[in-house]
């Protein structure tokens, strides 16, 4: 654990109120984890990663106006130090791909356990990813899947 002078200091994103209180209230049970902020649209997490630096940010992806995807983009163009974790409803490859090529460090469903979301917070911070193995496993399948315009790598007989 973090000392009182080394606190994680986490951004909340989400355009729903009564979710972003609920995961502030979570949180405030460690004390190790501070909030600093909350938005409820992607503009203003751009602003607020700004105002506050946060070491992570917990963004949703659909937001009214700036996505969570646009503004993740945006910030870990302008601040590539900040960490950032989807945490979603979107359990599908389109969302999950597209998050992971804009940059975040994790992709969590927002049906996980708080102490799941607390080891991801940790985790992220430490560099590291946090992502559930469902999910891994789907990213792996991703890669596997042969182009079109590949050739085959020869065996070791045919090299």
């Amino acid at each position: 654990m973090m000392s009182e002078t080394q606190r994680l200091r986490v951004l909340l994103v989400d355009d729903h109120i009564l979710f972003r209180s609920g995961v502030k209230t979570e949180l405030s049970f460690y004390p190790h984890i501070e909030v600093v902020g909350e938005a409820g649209n992607g503009s203003e997490a751009i602003a607020q990663t700004r105002e506050t630096m946060p070491d992570v940010i917990l963004m949703d992806i659909s937001m009214p106006g700036c996505s969570g995807l646009e503004a993740m983009a945006r910030i870990k163009r302008e601040m590539p130090h900040v960490r950032i974790i989807i945490l979603t409803v979107h359990d599908d490859d389109e969302h999950l791909f597209e998050a992971i090529k804009r940059g975040a460090d994790g992709y969590l469903l927002k049906n996980l356990e708080p102490s799941e979301l607390l080891d991801a917070l940790d985790r992220v911070h430490h560099g590291e990813a946090a992502i559930n193995a469902r999910m891994a496993a789907r990213i792996l399948g991703e890669f596997r899947k042969p182009k079109p315009h590949d050739e085959s790598i020869p065996t070791a007989e045919e090299a």
